[in-house]
């Protein structure tokens, strides 16, 4: 329903106040002001400085939104050209593999902008419509931390800025929330912080824990040295639409909408946020977020008796290593020398002894190639069971790392827990037997469901690298024909949006089906649908997880390991 204002007449200027009490038998003329406003002309009234104050208002959203309009026209097109462009120049020198790969490069990177403009037009809609819902899953906190830092890491070398990171009292690891949102909210500020600060600035992140009225609270700071912002800006930073008018902040490409969007999920967490700023020295941005915790278990006694050695060139995450086992009293050596470390290894071998553990860290420039250190040691020491610790992502390195033989991962930044039960896996996975060095689905059988020609394409060629046998189905009557069929499959990759039945209707049927395997067998959906409200609904048919649009290679892995 329109909000009705009504217009009218004093001293011949026209003027603007809100009425809903007046007769509509009043109204000589109404006029479309936006999409939810309409001006009804009708009598005189004296409040005129109400009036104008309105319609002053009025006028600066639509020139605001006018403005967002011409903004995301250039910066869509931006990144649209570039794509184009790219395609065509890879087109033309097929043969040319550097420079196919320049291209292919590029091109991804350009996409993984224009991906998060729209997500942003996605996310304001979203909001303003009243469909924002926020999931509540257990995580770990410094799966979180290694996340956001993995995300935000290449733009600040791209700048070649220097971040300092730092955590405070750390109560609880183990904690309940939404994970989506709170990645997108520290993300969303540590890359404002990047946009807005020069070459070789400073920019500090911090995050630590305050317990209050029996509620953890999760406490970020990201403070910058780079342009700030003016006392004026500072004032509607979060109205939507809203950007900075200067020629250094123009060249910034953006929608407006990321503080507005921030602002109001951090609300929705029943969280604040606080912003100081000075024009041309920096920002600093405070968020604190409750957050459901629970007191996790230590398996300190899977590490009992065990001999760890400490491979690390960094001194001040070598002590934070060394202190955490010192704490649980568990026995350990530390180096930053791999000729050391090679040295230990050896007198422990001479006198009968055995390490069960190398925890390896940074190794330092002049030692060379991480994996040919630890392919070395691996080698010459294979009942020892490797440990990477770092800041890698390690979706990108897992499958070098498991040819070297490193066995576990356990992410900067680091805590106590998060150590201790990694080193405890590990252990576990070692006795366990050797780890894979590659997904091979070798006489599995998947089930792909794709309307989409195109991407139907881009999944099989993905899942050809596995060796895994494919089905395809275009619709989710066909899905559950197939499957009803008497085929035995190990997974159904499945569409949401399709013809006759879509992924939702169709999980549903395979999982009341009655079929041996129907309450056990993998559903993963893949889909465009990425808000949490499509996550949870998923859930609700009878899936297992979800694979976002564009497809995530190593997601996708990720989740067909579970086979």
């Amino acid at each position: 329903m329109k909000r009705g204002y009504a217009v009218i007449k004093v001293k011949e200027e026209t003027i603007l106040y809100q009425n809903d009490a007046f007769r509509k038998d009043d109204v000589r003329e109404r006029i479309l002001l936006n999409d939810d406003t309409e001006l009804w002309i009708s009598g005189e009234d004296e409040r005129y400085e109400d009036a104008m104050k309105l319609l002053d208002e009025a006028r600066q959203e639509n020139q605001a939104k006018e403005t967002f309009l011409s903004n995301m026209s250039h910066d869509i097109r931006t990144p649209m050209n570039a794509i184009i462009g790219l395609t065509s120049l890879a087109k033309n020198h097929i043969d040319e593999k550097a420079r196919v790969a320049d291209s292919l490069n590029k091109i991804e990177v350009a996409s993984g902008h224009l991906l998060s403009l729209i997500n942003e037009v996605l996310d304001m809609s979203r909001i303003n419509s009243g469909r924002l819902t926020i999931n509540e899953e257990h995580f770990w906190l410094s799966d979180l931390l290694h996340e956001v830092l993995t995300v935000i890491k290449p733009q600040m070398e791209e700048k070649h800025h220097h971040l300092i990171f730092r955590t405070g009292d750390i109560l609880y690891e183990s904690l309940y929330g939404d994970t989506l949102r709170l990645r997108q909210i520290f993300v969303n500020i540590i890359n404002n912080s990047v946009k807005y600060t020069n070459e070789n600035g400073e920019i500090l992140v911090s995050f630590g824990q305050e317990m209050q009225d029996e509620r953890c609270y999760l406490c970020f700071r990201c403070q910058d040295n780079g342009i700030g912002m003016s006392e004026d800006f500072l004032k509607k930073i979060f109205d939507p639409f809203e950007r900075a008018n200067s020629t250094t902040i123009s060249r910034i490409e953006g929608t407006g909408l990321g503080m507005s969007i921030v602002k109001k999920l951090i609300e929705t967490l029943d969280g604040t946020i606080e912003i100081s700023s000075v024009l041309n020295e920096g920002t600093c941005v405070d968020i604190r977020i409750p957050l459901r915790y629970e007191k996790a278990k230590v398996d300190i006694q899977a590490l009992k008796g065990r001999n760890i050695l400490i491979l690390e060139n960094d001194p001040e995450i070598r002590q934070k290593i060394a202190q955490y086992l010192k704490d649980d009293d568990i026995a350990y050596k530390e180096t930053a020398s791999f000729s050391e470390a090679i040295s230990l290894l050896t007198d422990d071998e001479f006198r009968g002894e055995k390490t069960d553990v190398l925890l390896l860290g940074e190794i330092g420039e002049a030692t060379g190639d991480l994996f040919d250190v630890a392919s070395y040691l691996h080698k010459a020491h294979p009942e020892m069971t490797i440990v990477l610790v770092g800041d890698q992502d390690w979706n990108d390195i897992e499958y070098r790392a498991n040819r070297s033989g490193i066995e576990h991962f356990v992410p900067l930044p680091l805590f106590r827990k998060s150590l201790i039960n990694g080193i405890a896996a590990a252990l576990s996975e070692h006795d366990q037997g050797p780890a894979s060095t590659g997904l091979d689905l070798s006489g599995k059988r998947i089930l792909l469901v794709e309307d989409n020609f195109i991407n139907r394409e881009i999944a099989k060629e993905i899942l050809f690298a596995t060796n895994v046998t494919i089905d395809v189905a275009e619709n989710g009557q066909e899905a559950l024909d197939r499957y009803l069929s008497g085929t035995h499959y190990d997974a159904i990759l499945m569409d949401v949006q399709m013809p006759v039945m879509n992924g939702y209707e169709a999980s549903r049927a395979i999982r009341s089906s009655g079929k041996d395997d129907a309450a056990t067998i993998k559903i993963f959906a893949m889909t465009a649908n990425t808000f949490a409200e499509d996550i949870a609904k998923a859930k609700e048919a009878g899936m297992d997880s979800h694979i976002a649009k564009p497809i995530d290679i190593h997601k996708l892995m990720q989740a067909l390991r579970t086979i």
